[in-house]
């Protein structure tokens, strides 16, 4: 053999070690922990982790010095530089959060911290592994299905500070771009980074693959059709209990929630936050911990969840229905859920909502309990533009301030309109303004469909000879606005209420939400218990009742309905008019 030849070979056996050690060395197996005190500037280590697929490879680091107390008192930061070439033209990557560090055989840490943009020598942060096993140790905990912590507000930018938190990507799988990127602002305000290239597939090769420190993982919020996962790394298991991540995931504790198999597609590098695209696989067990060193859990079965049923019941063919599950958190459900009901509204090939659609809902809590609604639609547009208040709408249905319990199972139906329900008021007056007990005053309504025909009705309105002297109105207005005329607020306090009973009534309290309603109104000062009225309360009892519990008793200056009637059912009327009546004697 030519010399040069043998050269080459030898330069070509050096790179190849440089690009995959795999190839020359093993994961370590049960690795003891090295104490923060022996690490020292220089030292050469392996981060193990997936960078396509389901097996981990290691890269190489070498280790800069420890930063004492930098993510709190006795909360120190391993900084290590990643020298390996591969990762030094991507730098710390989003999914690679929780990829176990070892150095000289032992477990050193995770990879958890990106240390700094745009950087020239890229740089990561580790979590001691001393800590990853103080959050291991808690997930022996119990813990329920319900994740009663609530979400804090968005996190800064990570151009705020010179290191931060490798943020897990939450990915969508089953949702259109289109759906995605409409909740994206609703997500972000929860503090999740969302996108849509997500995929999920139980029966991969992620499902049937064991896990090992290094082992893609995924916590997912959604499950089924629908999915919502943030892929991170496995930095140590003993046990079945599972440590990932490095860094918090949402912060919230306590959890309940499923931890799935992952497979990793591939990486795309940027230089503002490389991200791992991974599908999400089957449940493989729960996580119970979210906390400042990492997440755990334990391997077997997966958390309880809520059920959701999507059907969509077109004018012709067959109806078609998204199965998925959400955990139970109260401000992660409602989104969750609502993104879900928006797929099958805008995200699929099926069509035929152009004309309007109407929406029904069923939700079950544990029990008999139930809340049902319905609401019309003028399209998908309509829809679309009222999406924050469907989600606000459904976030009051599904929280329940009262009892630690939530929803079983919540289903929807979506039925297509042959014609638009929007409708254009023309005409809306009274016979007479002045009228005596006992006698009739008709109000006529005039109105026009969606580029469609001319109507008219006429109502009768019986006045009532104990109305005389009082100040009234004639009030036309959809049932919503009608609601807050009333003294109704649109979210009701958990303060004014005491009991879960009373919170399903109040829920269930509401007006219909299309056609119109006329009413005659006295406008009044209502008195409320637990969100029930009563007008013109003595002094005396009002001061008496709100001594003894200032929250549940309120005084609101609104209008009392003395007569109503809902007109023009299943039709969209977004107008509020109102005309004086008195009744003399």
């Amino acid at each position: 053999m030519k010399p040069f030849r043998l050269v080459s070979i030898c330069a070509a056996l050096i790179a190849s070690y440089a690009i995959n050690p795999a190839a020359f060395a093993a994961q370590p197996v049960d690795a003891p922990a090295i104490p923060l005190a022996e690490l020292k500037a220089g030292q050469k280590g392996e981060v193990w982790t997936v960078f396509q697929g389901t097996t981990p490879e290691p890269f190489v680091v070498e280790v800069t010095g420890v930063l004492e107390n930098a993510l709190g008192p006795g909360k120190s930061l391993i900084v290590c530089q990643l020298t390996d070439p591969r990762v030094q033209n991507m730098g710390a990557v989003a999914g690679m959060s929780g990829s176990p560090l070892y150095i000289d055989g032992r477990l050193a840490g995770a990879l958890s911290y990106q240390i700094q943009r745009f950087e020239t020598v890229r740089y990561a942060g580790f979590t001691p592994a001393a800590d990853l096993e103080e959050v291991g140790a808690k997930a022996v905990r119990p813990s329920g299905s319900l994740v009663s912590a609530p979400l804090s507000a968005r996190a800064p930018s990570a151009l705020d500070s010179n290191y931060h938190a490798l943020q897990p990507v939450f990915a969508f799988g089953g949702l259109s771009p289109v759906v995605a990127e409409l909740f994206a602002p609703q997500f972000a305000a929860l503090g999740l980074n969302t996108i849509a290239l997500g995929g999920s597939s139980a029966g991969s090769t992620a499902s049937s693959a064991p896990l090992h420190p290094g082992s893609a993982v995924s916590v997912a919020l959604a499950t089924g059709d629908i999915t919502l996962a943030g892929t991170g790394t496995v930095s140590r298991i003993a046990g079945g209990r599972v440590t990932a991540f490095g860094h918090p995931m949402l912060a919230l504790g306590d959890v309940a929630l499923p931890m799935c198999a992952a497979e990793i597609l591939t990486i795309l590098p940027s230089q503002m936050q490389s991200v791992k695209l991974a599908n999400t696989g089957a449940v493989i067990g729960t996580i119970t911990q979210d906390r400042l060193s990492a997440i755990s859990g334990t391997l077997g079965p997966g958390p309880k969840m809520t059920t959701v049923e999507v059907t969509v019941r077109p004018l012709h063919g067959e109806a078609r229905t998204l199965h998925f599950s959400v955990v139970r958190q109260q401000q992660l459900t409602p989104a969750i859920v609502a993104s879900g009901v928006t797929q099958a509204i805008l995200g699929s090939n099926d069509g035929g909502f152009a004309n309007g659609f109407r929406l029904s809902s069923n939700i079950a809590f544990p029990g008999s309990a139930r809340l049902e609604a319905q609401a019309v639609y003028s399209g998908p547009q309509g829809f679309a533009q009222g999406l924050g208040e469907f989600v606000s709408g459904l976030a009051g249905n599904l929280q329940n301030p009262f009892t630690k319990t939530f929803p079983d199972h919540v289903a929807f139906s979506i039925e297509p309109l042959e014609t638009n329900p929007a409708v254009t008021l023309d005409q809306f007056q009274l016979s007479r303004t002045h009228a005596a007990g006992g006698q009739i005053v008709q109000a006529t309504l005039a109105w026009r469909d969606y580029q469609g025909a001319a109507h008219r009705e006429v109502i009768d309105l019986p006045i009532n000879p104990a109305w005389t002297g009082k100040q009234l109105e004639v009030v036309l207005a959809p049932g919503r606005a009608l609601d807050q005329l009333t003294g109704r607020p649109r979210v009701i306090a958990a303060s004014e209420l005491r009991s879960f009973d009373a919170y399903l009534a109040a829920m269930r309290d509401d007006r219909p939400s299309d056609g119109v309603c006329i009413a005659v109104v006295e406008k009044t000062s209502l008195f409320s218990d637990q969100t029930v009225t009563t007008p013109d309360v003595p002094g005396s009892f009002e001061r008496i009742a709100r001594g003894a519990d200032e929250t549940r008793f309120r005084r609101r200056e609104a209008v009392l309905p003395l007569w109503e009637k809902h007109l023009l059912p299943g039709k969209l009327f977004n107008s509020i008019i109102r005309r004086p009546l008195v009744v003399v004697e």
